[in-house]
């Protein structure tokens, strides 16, 4: 014990350039930092395609309901539209009411208990957690279009489920771009608690290494740093996004 501290009290001493080298060249840590940001970035992209397309099919089936239910003839049609409403607003209170946390932990432990794809999981535990916020983005972009729209569209022939894809989704989305980037950033870091599930990802990296050098500052300032600079680059590239959509609506 008493060498432990030590030890410790040793590397708290250190220059900066001596805890670089213990945290980045020693023992090839820094290919730890790469294998983490590497499984960071795959587990958000994944995750963002599951949620996006998870949040846009829930967001259609909740605008659906409130536009039409109470318009539509009784019959098979309206029960099931009912019945796919009564599903998503459950799966939106348990995904929203839950910590992501216990739910990647479920989903590997439980579900996918016979599974060790670890990259695969946690990008379907956080696609199925962001879906939930990404549907009522969505679907709040959705209630904002004017009916007319969905007039014109009919009026072109479209049934409703076309003028959906092609006319209100499209500008929907325009609509909740900045909202829908807020999450994708979210997101990003949500997927520092995969180490719950023994993933790689940049935070178990720098806690590995932390753990290994007994010298916390380096490699938990490096990790800060890595999302720090993740965050501002996806945000500049969002913020170019959002003026060229602008400049084309001119």
């Amino acid at each position: 014990m008493l060498g432990f501290v030590n030890h410790l009290h040793t590397n708290m001493a250190m220059s900066l350039r001596d805890q670089f080298q213990l945290t980045f060249l020693d023992n090839d840590n820094w290919m730890l930092y790469v294998e983490g940001l590497k499984n960071t970035l795959i587990v958000t992209f994944f995750a963002l395609m599951i949620g996006v397309l998870l949040g846009s099919i829930i967001a259609a089936i909740r605008s659906t309901y409130d536009k039409t239910y109470s318009e539509m003839r009784n019959g098979i049609g309206k029960l099931i539209l009912l019945l796919l409403n009564t599903i998503c607003k459950i799966y939106l209170t348990v995904i929203r009411g839950t910590p992501v946390v216990v739910q990647i932990m479920i989903m590997y432990y439980i579900i996918f208990v016979s599974s060790n794809n670890k990259i695969l999981i946690a990008a379907l535990a956080f696609g199925v957690n962001s879906g939930a916020y990404v549907a009522e983005i969505i679907r709040s972009g959705i209630m904002s279009i004017d009916q007319g729209q969905f007039e014109a569209g009919r009026s072109l022939g479209f049934n409703y489920l076309h003028t959906m894809l092609y006319i209100i989704v499209p500008q929907a989305l325009k609509n909740v771009l900045p909202a829908l980037a807020n999450e994708f950033i979210v997101l990003l870091k949500e997927t520092a608690v995969s180490g719950y599930i023994a993933l790689m990802d940049l935070t178990k990296a720098g806690d590995k290494i932390r753990a290994a050098t007994y010298s916390p500052f380096m490699p938990l300032i490096t990790v800060a740093v890595i999302y720090l600079i993740l965050v501002m680059f996806f945000t500049w590239l969002i913020g170019k996004l959002e003026r060229r959509l602008r400049n084309d609506e001119r």
